[in-house]
């Protein structure tokens, strides 16, 4: 198979499943792994791609992915950012976790405290559940691909909220367009919550630095950043930034 035929069949695949390991391009391909690892550090440079621990993920920021597949993409990054964002949370607040895979993994870590919680997340609220978490599900229209609840209905519902806290999932942010995400409902929701909250924090892991994406939502002062790493320091002329290790 020439180079480029294989190429093809990488994309190609990424498109249709969003996310894919290597082990399954050297089955679409019939390649070895060393091959196919060359492969992807070569689409990774032409932007097409982005390469991610044990495959790699189609790069378009304005493509939504779905949440199972955020929930595979920089796993241990999103885990130490959720550990560190739940220690931030005091018995007897009130918060809002945004629909988001970042923000589940929250969940676990907020188990023995006396908090009420509210959330858009449908995957959230059954988390939530599991854990004995004082909980609260917004009411909306379910988009397929994030499992969260938009639409006029979730608006609606916030607006009948205050927050001691509220964890913001995001696409993309960057020093110049501050926070962004694809789609206009999920950018009003998360306005809406920033509005209504005494402290916001965007979890935000080091891939998502430096772009932008269809809708914003926010500008760096409106919210505290919590990362792993952080990939322009002059984001912090505009606002904290939390770096967790």
């Amino acid at each position: 198979m020439l180079i480029n035929e294989r190429y093809d069949l990488i994309i190609n695949y990424l498109k249709e499943k969003e996310t894919a390991t290597v082990k399954e391009l050297t089955e679409v391909t019939n390649s070895s792994e060393a091959t196919i690892r060359r492969d992807l550090i070569e689409l990774e440079k032409k932007a097409l791609l982005k390469r991610v621990h044990g495959g790699a993920t189609i790069i378009d920021d304005n493509i939504e992915l779905s949440m199972a597949s955020k929930t595979s993409i920089n796993k241990e990054e999103k885990e130490i950012i959720a550990k560190f964002a739940a220690s931030l949370v005091n018995d007897g607040e009130y918060i809002f976790l945004d629909a988001g895979s970042t923000t589940f993994q929250i969940i676990k870590y907020l188990a023995k405290k006396n908090i009420k919680v509210v959330t858009n997340g449908i995957d959230h609220i059954l988390e939530l559940a599991k854990y004995n978490i004082t909980s609260y599900v917004i009411g909306g229209q379910i988009k397929e691909t994030t499992r969260a609840l938009i639409g006029i209905e979730a608006y609606e519902q916030l607006l009948k909220h205050n927050f001691s806290r509220a964890f913001l999932g995001v696409n993309s942010l960057s020093y110049e367009r501050g926070y962004s995400t694809p789609d206009t409902e999920e950018a009003l929701i998360k306005k809406t919550v920033i509005n209504l909250s005494k402290k916001s924090y965007v979890l935000a892991d080091s891939s998502k630095f430096g772009k932008d994406t269809f809708c914003k939502f926010g500008e760096l002062k409106d919210a505290i950043i919590i990362t792993d790493k952080l990939m322009d320091k002059r984001i912090e002329e505009k606002t904290i930034v939390k770096e967790c290790k």
